[in-house]
């Protein structure tokens, strides 16, 4: 035993504090299972909040960055003056002509965007999806995973994201009609699906391609825009030769074309509007949630060491140490904060098979990680206080001796 005579062995002595500590702290655990069963389950719900909280960050960053994180592209060319906003952005084909001349432009795309809606015949149900307009096989067309890329100029043809896919049965091979604004009266055009593209929502919403020709024929036009016939373009892509050559490739593009800014993708997704503030309105629930988490697993383990103050005062009476006492409490915070955020965790998991694809949820596996490992410290760090209460009772005092 430790307090033999003799018996000095640091790594010993270590060691059975260690487990007389663990089974110290799993045998209370399990005499009062119901009232640490109740914590537990309080910390999976934060933890089923803290999981979904995350989810639904990422799926609301997704829906606004999703296509433009995904760019085959380091550069984003905006008009001047634009403030990086890609909607009040607009550029001609001589800047396009110009890029593609520069030195170290790999190649360089045209991405125009607007709104429309997929009509779900034959009810009367829409689909409202982000319209885009690139070329074929040039930056800012999504790669094909099912079917092929749309051809160039005049075809009526289109790529779909899976989030279409998911959300309206829509698969290759299909017509699909689009209802669009011209001028006063809604116009009706049919577009055949020769592609699949992974998810690509733009601006909250699923997206479907086109060629820029077919994008300024079928998108919403105002009366004073019913004669154009060149597409409008809102960006330009960039793909460099050497994506290492960032800075360098900024200033020769905004010292050789005039009138344009350039962003890399990063800060194009920041100047997304409304991106910056939603991430972090997000953010800020989080970090309360973990908050209330702190604080209500604190007040439960203070409560439940004030109760046994007495037993704790015998402990240290018949020779018990302060690093026992105190790692039997941690490992007990540990236990208890492992069960429920192994709850939580199974709870969100079957929770989340029940959502429609229209509710954003993203489960990304680093992120939750991430809130997973935050979970398991708060248990410790919210019971720090009743830990350093048990260390710090005397035995007489406890036992009402002095």
């Amino acid at each position: 035993m430790i307090g033999e005579p003799g018996n000095w062995n640091p790594e010993k002595r270590v060691m059975n504090t260690f487990f007389l500590a663990a089974y110290l702290a799993f045998k209370e655990t399990w005499r009062n299972r119901g009232r640490f069963l109740l914590v537990s389950m309080v910390i999976a719900l934060i933890a089923l909040l803290v999981l979904f909280i995350a989810a639904l960050g990422e799926g609301l960053g997704n829906g606004n960055r999703e296509y433009i994180s995904r760019l085959d592209a380091q550069l984003i060319v905006f008009l001047d003056k634009s403030d990086y906003i890609i909607s009040a952005s607009r550029l001609d084909q001589n800047s396009l002509r110009e890029i593609r001349r520069l030195d170290g432009v790999e190649s360089a795309g045209p991405i125009s965007a607007s709104n429309t809606a997929i009509l779900l015949l034959p009810s009367t149900k829409v689909q409202k999806v982000s319209l885009v307009g690139v070329d074929p096989n040039q930056p800012g067309c999504p790669p094909v995973l099912e079917g092929r890329v749309f051809r160039s100029g005049n075809a009526r043809e289109t790529v779909i994201d899976r989030n279409v896919a998911l959300r309206t049965g829509i698969k290759v091979g299909d017509i699909i009609t689009i209802r669009s604004a011209q001028g006063t009266k809604d116009k009706f055009y049919s577009l055949k699906v020769v592609g699949l593209a992974a998810g690509q929502s733009f601006f909250f919403q699923p997206s479907i391609f086109v060629s820029p020709n077919t994008w300024e024929q079928v998108r919403p036009k105002g009366e004073a825009e019913l004669n154009n016939t060149v597409a409008a373009i809102n960006v330009i892509a960039v793909k460099m030769q050497n994506p290492a050559q960032l800075e360098a490739m900024k200033q020769l593009l905004t010292s050789q074309v005039t009138n344009i800014q350039v962003a890399d993708i990063p800060t194009t997704i920041n100047n997304v509007p409304g991106y910056s503030a939603q991430q972090g309105t997000v953010q800020t629930q989080a970090v309360f949630t973990l908050l209330i988490g702190v604080l209500v697993i604190g007040g439960f383990f203070q409560i439940q060491i004030l109760q046994k103050v007495p037993q704790i005062g015998v402990m240290k009476a018949i020779g018990s140490t302060n690093a026992m006492v105190g790692l039997a409490s941690v490992l007990q915070i540990i236990l208890v904060t492992v069960i429920g955020v192994a709850i939580g965790g199974g709870l969100t998991y079957v929770f989340s098979l029940f959502f429609p694809p229209t509710i954003p949820l993203v489960f990304n596996g680093q992120a939750s990680a991430f809130a997973v490992l935050v979970l398991l410290a708060i248990g410790p760090l919210g019971g720090l206080v009743s830990v350093f209460y048990a260390v710090g009772i005397e035995p007489l005092k406890a036992l009402k001796l002095s």
